[in-house]
């Protein structure tokens, strides 16, 4: 099973992440009504957690790929993005 980073929203000692973003960005919005869980259970069967080096994360593949669709971006920009 592929290990989970623990998402906390601490503030730091000036300002948090989220308040640097603009909330009102699509992306942002849809990023955060996305239930992301569902496809870190669809996909985990494909994933082996000892063979090999650490896989991507689940959410980044699933997240390009809407994006290059959202955007209508060719496989070629595509695997510029993932770098």
């Amino acid at each position: 099973m592929i290990s989970k980073k623990r998402v906390t929203n601490q503030m730091s000692l000036f300002f948090s992440f989220s308040d640097t973003l603009n909330q009102k960005h699509p992306l942002y919005i849809l990023a955060n009504t996305i239930d992301w869980n569902v496809f870190d259970v669809a996909f985990e069967p494909l994933y082996c957690s000892n063979n090999g080096r650490p896989a991507k994360p689940i959410r980044l593949m699933v997240g390009l790929l809407m994006l290059k669709h959202i955007r209508n971006v060719s496989d070629e920009c595509g695997r510029a993005m993932e770098r």
